[in-house]
């Protein structure tokens, strides 16, 4: 497990979701919206997850009610779908009652690095594209019977997400290695 328990204010952090094509407000103090979220850094602070859980009368798209992976951002912390799936397993392992919906992300094919096909590193964790948003992002989905187990090792000590007492690891991605 390479992440560690975070917040939505966390200044650490901040500078990568500053650059997430998402970011509304660049230099803000908070980067997660209000409602219910788990957020998860990597110890050498190259990569970010959030897992919202927005309630559902207050979301305009067609997955109310899922977990929302608001904000994901690798800049060299390992392979991003293996990244992904422990991210997954954590907020299993503070969430344990999974959503009908499961989890889904949304990807602005326009503002990610060209490749096959946007959202890649997603479908290599298993998602599956299921649509489009009202404004044209792709969506992608997780079901639970294909989520990882949670990770029961999760520890929160400190604020440390470890295997069983020992350090998070955090590795170089190789570009173009999902």
């Amino acid at each position: 497990m390479r992440w560690i328990a975070s917040f939505r204010a966390d200044q650490d952090v901040r500078p990568l979701a500053d650059r997430h094509y998402t970011r509304q407000k660049v230099g803000a103090k908070q980067f997660v919206a209000p409602g219910r979220c788990l957020v998860f850094k990597t110890p050498c602070l190259r990569a970010v997850w959030v897992t919202s859980w927005p309630f559902a009368q207050y979301v305009k798209q067609a997955w109310a009610g899922a977990w929302v992976n608001s904000l994901f951002r690798n800049e060299g912390a390992g392979l991003s779908s293996e990244l992904i799936l422990e991210a997954i397993a954590a907020t299993r392992a503070h969430w344990p009652d999974i959503p009908a919906l499961g989890l889904v992300t949304f990807v602005d094919a326009g503002k990610v690095r060209h490749k096959r096909d946007p959202g890649r590193c997603y479908k290599k964790a298993g998602f599956h594209h299921v649509g489009y948003t009202k404004a044209g992002q792709w969506a992608y989905q997780l079901l639970a019977a294909e989520m990882p187990e949670p990770f029961l090792g999760f520890e929160k000590a400190a604020g440390l997400v470890g295997l069983h007492g020992q350090p998070p690891l955090c590795g170089r991605n190789v570009a173009g290695h999902y």
